[in-house]
């Protein structure tokens, strides 16, 4: 308090003002700008890639609906060609979000945010071929179309059925040249691993030349079923019949293949609470769009399961599983700690009125002042009028901080102080009287 005061002494009223309102202004910028920080929307980088470009449009559509509706998160779009190459480039760092195929690429920091459409393998014989299953593609050639992307699946084909020692040659072929080696008869079957709709399945019956007596042959993988049981990112699937054509059907019957989900994921290290935001968004643009944009029809929620292959993130498990939190739940804390910090600041605040010197800063101080500028007075005065005078004066001040007193609490020190400061005058007063007297000249007595 002391400091206070000599502050204040030294300081001018204009300069204490000025100094209060800078740091007042520097804490308000400060708010402003954390508040900034914290309310603008995050934007978060998005790998994509696919043959056809349909990745690329799809997630162009929700990065402009996002940005239109202004949500909290925003997409900034990353063309990598290939789902590959996204998958790449999400496991170098390069982006937070990715469309990946579950089998390809590293993607243990891959989190699953939703389900965008499933990949379904497909190893198809030219028209009129004698190879109507995986145990005929013995000493035979199969086309890989796509090359690396596919290797996931040659493998786990070589597995299951030991087409090592079938003498099965697999050989990666570029999409625009699988017609050629077909033709060539470079290969005697492709393997393809594409979605079902009708862009992709124009793709396939392109690749080979049909007539209404003849169309391509389709081979099933009967160890589906095992192959998917081993909790890879491979499911059993049959294609439907009559899906490369309705009459005659093509083919005929169901044909038991493989089926690999395509995945919107997200790195595992960000937030829950932005991934949960995200993913609310996401699910609200494919209802409000899918009539007017079919691409999104594709879209879903992923396993949830423990056990998935692709865990799901936590800020999407929440949401799709009703356990998001609400606004109390987040910003709880908060609420309990703004009285306090509330309190706090009107701590500072009473601190820098003090420091203004608006009003005093203790009246107690104040009033201990005064009596200490007495005993000079006292200790000059010859007059016993004057004396009079001060007593009259301190008993008005101690009456005036009795007064005060009864409605404020002051400390017991302050209270001491004051008594011993009247006491010290009462006798300073006392001594000087008897001087005055000792000085006085002796009274002549009448003859």
């Amino acid at each position: 308090m002391d400091a206070m005061k000599n502050l204040q002494t030294a300081l001018p009223f204009w300069v204490r003002a000025v100094l209060l309102v800078g740091v007042v202004c520097i804490v308000a910028g400060a708010g402003l700008i954390s508040y900034r920080y914290y309310a603008q929307p995050k934007t978060l980088t998005i790998a994509v890639g696919s043959l056809d470009g349909e990745a690329k449009q799809l997630a162009s559509l929700i990065a402009s609906h996002l940005a239109t509706t202004d949500a909290p998160v925003r997409l900034k779009v990353i063309n990598t060609g290939s789902v590959l190459d996204a998958a790449k480039a999400f496991d170098a760092g390069n982006a937070d979000l990715a469309v990946v195929r579950a089998d390809v690429g590293d993607l243990q920091q891959a989190r699953a945010v939703a389900l965008t459409a499933h990949g379904v393998v497909m190893i198809v014989a030219p028209p009129g071929s004698s190879i109507t299953s995986i145990a005929k593609l013995r000493d035979h050639t199969v086309g890989v179309v796509g090359g690396e992307i596919n290797h996931g699946v040659v493998e786990v084909l070589k597995k299951e059925y030991d087409l090592g020692r079938a003498n099965v040659t697999f050989k990666d072929i570029a999409p625009l040249d699988a017609r050629r080696a077909i033709q060539a008869k470079e290969v005697s079957a492709l393997l393809l691993v594409v979605p079902l709709t009708e862009r992709y399945l124009s793709l396939v019956k392109g690749l080979f030349r049909e007539s209404p007596n003849s169309s391509p042959v389709l081979i099933p993988i009967d160890a589906a079923g095992a192959i998917a049981d081993a909790k890879g990112p491979y499911e059993s699937f049959d294609i439907p019949k009559g899906t490369l054509r309705g009459a005659p059907p093509v083919p005929d019957d169901d044909v038991t293949t493989l089926r690999v989900g395509f995945y919107l994921v997200a790195n595992r290290h960000l937030s829950a609470t932005m991934i949960g935001d995200f993913t609310k968004k996401l699910m609200s643009v494919r209802r409000d769009l899918i009539g007017e944009q079919p691409l999104l029809a594709g879209i879903a929620a992923p396993d949830t399961d423990p056990d998935a292959f692709l865990a799901v993130h936590p800020g999407a498990a929440a949401f799709y599983n009703g356990t998001q939190e609400s606004f109390m739940d987040r910003y709880s804390n908060a609420i309990y700690l703004t009285p306090m910090v509330l309190g706090a600041l009107a701590s500072v605040f009473a601190a820098a009125w003090r420091f203004l010197g608006v009003r005093p800063v203790d009246g107690a101080q104040t009033t201990l002042d005064t009596l200490c500028g007495l005993p000079g007075r006292v200790r000059k005065t010859d007059d016993e009028a004057e004396l009079a005078a001060i007593e009259e004066q301190i008993d008005a001040i101690l009456h005036a901080q009795l007064a005060r007193s009864a409605d404020s609490e002051e400390s017991a020190s302050e209270t001491h102080a004051l008594i011993a400061a009247a006491h010290r005058l009462d006798n300073l007063i006392h001594h000087r009287r008897l001087a005055l007297v000792a000085r006085a000249p002796p009274v002549e007595k009448p003859v």
